[in-house]
């Protein structure tokens, strides 16, 4: 897949993984705790694996105890909610608002200052270390 982004650090991108494929496009989820992103500590940014926008800052993350990569808020314009009905409960999901791939969902049992929990499928972001060792 390559990217038609045209702003927010969107570029071409390598081809899906049929698990990428299945979270990002097919709305799946990856296995609780299955994710190398979870214990992830370095400064740096989390971008969409299918398209490349700016998603998360390193910043914003934290061990939330749910198994998956989670953080307390998302970067402008970055990623868009909507409802979400499936599997019986009633669920906020989170897409990437350029090319609205999966990501994941969002909850209201988060940390200070928001509140929110981004709880994210890793397949679904493409972590890139901030090359001087600061965050963003």
């Amino acid at each position: 897949m390559t990217s038609s982004c045209s702003s927010g650090g969107c570029g071409p991108r390598a081809p899906l993984t049929p698990e990428q494929e299945q979270i990002l496009l097919g709305h799946g989820t990856e296995y609780p705790g299955s994710s190398p992103l979870n214990g992830e500590k370095r400064p740096g940014t989390y971008h969409c694996a299918a398209c490349g926008t700016l998603l998360f800052s390193s910043t914003t993350k934290y061990e939330s105890g749910s198994g998956w990569p989670s953080f307390w808020a998302a970067e402008p314009q970055g990623v868009a909610t909507r409802r979400d009905t499936s599997h019986g409960m009633v669920r906020e999901e989170a897409h990437c608002a350029q090319c609205e791939g999966h990501l994941g969902h969002v909850f209201n049992d988060g940390p200070p200052p928001t509140g929110l929990r981004y709880c994210m499928n890793g397949l679904a972001l493409d972590f890139r270390p901030s090359a001087t060792g600061s965050a963003g």
